[in-house]
């Protein structure tokens, strides 16, 4: 689950019962903040830029507040009583519970699919809308959610921040960090159904797969 910056929680462009006025807009991804300093913080998330390095571990953040909420991840003053992880913040520690009390309080009108946070629920409704509010400014693709815009603008801005530590190589995304590492580790996830060959990545899977269809390669 990806946890909120105070800068994004403050973030009233989804918040429709909202009356408070909307005068701070982000020019990249179109949302809108009451303070320019959440504005201001926010926009770093567009740059690449990451000042400010945990003395804990090697994440780096784009703002202080950021940082300041990693920072307690390393501590237990959020800490759940049932498996020990440590939160960043009190209302991600009250979201992460209902991992263990089943709750799901938001439900979709819909299909009636039920989630366990009203974030969620908004992303989930705009697989029925259709909707893509968050567009690059740079070459006009679109995206259902903010987090996928700020991973594609990494593309624009070249930023890597995932590096394996045994090779150095860089990637954008943690997920091909991740596909990467199995390279070393020799590990093969994706098996066969046929005749239980294993491989590292599902593409040489797919690719593989094709002996026993008969498709050409």
């Amino acid at each position: 689950m990806i946890m909120k910056t105070e800068a994004e929680r403050n973030d009233v462009t989804e918040r429709a019962h909202d009356d408070q006025p909307k005068l701070h807009l982000c020019t990249v991804c179109h949302k809108q903040f009451r303070r320019k300093g959440h504005l201001n913080a926010h926009s770093y998330r567009h740059t690449g830029v990451k000042l400010f390095p945990c003395t804990q571990c090697e994440k780096r953040f784009s703002c202080q507040m950021s940082l300041h909420e990693h920072m307690n991840i390393h501590t237990t003053k959020y800490r759940c009583t049932e498996c020990g992880r440590c939160c960043r913040t009190s209302s991600a520690l009250t979201v992460h519970r209902r991992v263990h009390s089943g709750e799901k309080p938001f439900e979709c009108t819909a299909c009636n699919k039920r989630f366990r946070t009203s974030h969620d629920l908004v992303i989930h409704s705009r697989i029925h809308s259709g909707e893509k509010p968050y567009n690059c400014h740079l070459c006009e693709k679109v995206f259902s959610v903010s987090s996928a815009l700020h991973v594609h603008m990494r593309v624009h801005t070249g930023d890597k921040p995932y590096v394996c530590s045994v090779c150095g190589k860089r990637f954008t995304r943690s997920g091909d960090l991740g596909t990467h590492s199995r390279t070393h580790s020799g590990e093969k996830l994706y098996k066969c159904y046929v005749c239980e060959k294993a491989f590292v990545v599902s593409s040489h899977l797919y690719r593989h797969l094709r002996v026993h269809t008969g498709k050409k390669l």
